[in-house]
């Protein structure tokens, strides 16, 4: 598997106001450079560019979410490192050859997929592979 660079960080919040006054003076930002909700993942994002990988602030938009669960759990922090290749697909099938275990299947975001491989295999991280094409970055 390949891959093309770290896509993304995110970090699981309460308040996603509260957690942008925070970290808006660290990273030099007056505003996310993307917002944006996503129903299915049941989170509000926060995306956040510093040089060619996304930060993002993330809370949960229901109780039941995986962000909020994740907050529960453990508190708010880093959940997840994003791993960018050329097709999530593929790159999907290649680990899970070598015994990977992934969290449900591919999943949709805007013109891309992604999928999650299992914590338990990769030290505790949750894992995302992503096949994003960052084409507001040429812009």
């Amino acid at each position: 598997m390949k891959v093309n660079k770290i896509d993304h960080i995110c970090i699981a919040v309460k308040d996603l106001a509260a957690a942008q006054q925070v970290w808006e003076p660290i990273l030099g930002k007056t505003t996310p450079d993307d917002e944006y909700i996503d129903e299915p993942e049941k989170i509000k994002v926060a995306r956040y560019m510093v040089g060619e990988v996304g930060f993002e602030l993330m809370e949960s938009t229901t109780p039941d979410g995986d962000v909020a669960k994740f907050i529960e759990k453990r508190g708010e922090g880093v959940m997840l490192v994003s791993l960018n290749v050329d097709k999530t697909a593929d790159a999907m099938a290649e680990l899970q050859s070598k015994d990977y275990p992934f969290i449900g299947g591919l999943r949709p975001f805007r013109d891309c997929e992604f999928a999650f491989v299992h914590p338990k295999k990769v030290n505790g991280v949750l894992l995302e592979i992503i096949d994003y094409k960052w084409d507001e970055l040429k812009k």
